[in-house]
């Protein structure tokens, strides 16, 4: 079946996902869904100082919102903070050096951000498709560590201080590639077989999809979602997707469109309105399988993930608390 299911999600990303999409998509927008003051609200956004990222945290800076970027690189980040200030006016911008695929340096930052800021809205954006199977220095490979475990931990450690904010969020930056996968629990780190980066990548963005519906179950007080951008024209893309930028790049979004609905998820009152644990593409609910695709697992799989993570979770926790 892999092969209906990458050729029908191949022939529903040309129709929906592609920059014509989503300009049919924006007719049916509400402008004053976005045109909000947001100054008072804290908003964390990792992965911020490009692509998306950025452009998610221009657009909230523009609203008035405290924005903090977390980002890989201090040279990157400084110069985001720095274009985003100019262009929005907004000075409440804080940089925070973290590597996402580093599950001890999560549990330590996000111990000292409780401490030091409140926060509304957490935007899990920072990802990474390595197409050659890579090892971090925790031993874990490159792409669950970043896309699934690190979203999970720091998510995880922020929930405390997300439960004391008003209208609190979760949003998680995913992709329509996770429609050819199902949940795959017996190889999470990608040991077994042929190593496909895209296919790894799409595994981890299905995870990214239960996560949301996870924790939506488990915390009421907190509005979860998960969204696809569509295929947009960041730096990721041109460099884990060669081959594919070049085929599609006069057809690929920009990266405010592609950040559209995850500012639309961050802002609006509307989008608080849906039910938590969704997935959204372009301000609307979509079905997150494909038809006869055969994506969907039982739920004990889906709660068998979450207990996998939290072992991973804990095991980190205790180390970095020891050193």
């Amino acid at each position: 079946m892999s092969w209906y299911r990458n050729t029908v999600w191949f022939v529903k990303g040309l129709r929906e996902y592609t920059r014509c999409g989503y300009e049919s998509a924006s007719r049916h927008f509400n402008p004053d869904d976005v045109e909000v003051n947001v100054a008072g609200r804290s908003f964390l956004v990792t992965g911020a100082n490009s692509g998306i990222g950025k452009a998610t945290a221009t657009e909230i800076a523009r609203r008035g919102g405290t924005v903090h970027l977390v980002c890989r690189s201090e040279e990157r980040a400084e110069a985001a903070r720095r274009e985003i200030a100019a262009e929005t006016g907004n000075q409440n911008l804080f940089l925070h050096i973290l590597d996402i695929s580093n599950p001890k340096e999560i549990w330590k930052f996000a111990e000292k951000f409780k401490n030091d800021h409140k926060l509304h809205v957490l935007i899990n954006n920072a990802g990474c498709m390595v197409n050659n199977r890579e090892l971090t220095e925790d031993g874990l490979e490159k792409n669950f560590a970043t896309n699934t475990l690190g979203t999970y931990i720091l998510t995880t450690a922020l929930l405390p201080l997300l439960e004391e904010a008003a209208d609190a969020r979760v949003i998680t930056v995913s992709s329509g590639g996770m429609l050819v996968q199902k949940l795959n629990l017996s190889d999470l780190q990608s040991a077994n077989g042929a190593f496909d980066g895209t296919m790894v990548y799409a595994q981890n963005k299905r995870q990214q999809v239960v996560l949301t519906e996870q924790w939506a179950k488990a915390h009421r007080n907190i509005h979860f979602s998960v969204m696809h951008p569509g295929w947009a024209d960041t730096p990721a893309v041109r460099s884990s997707m060669p081959d594919f930028y070049e085929r599609m790049r006069s057809s690929l979004r920009t990266e405010a469109q592609g950040a559209d609905t995850v500012v639309w998820l961050a802002v609006s009152s509307e989008a608080a309105r849906f039910p938590s644990g969704l997935f959204f593409q372009d301000r609307q609910p979509v079905s997150t399988h494909l038809p006869l695709a055969s994506t969907h697992s039982p739920p004990e799989e889906e709660e068998k993930l979450m207990e996998v993570l939290e072992e991973f979770s804990q095991k980190f926790r205790s180390t970095a608390a020891g050193t």
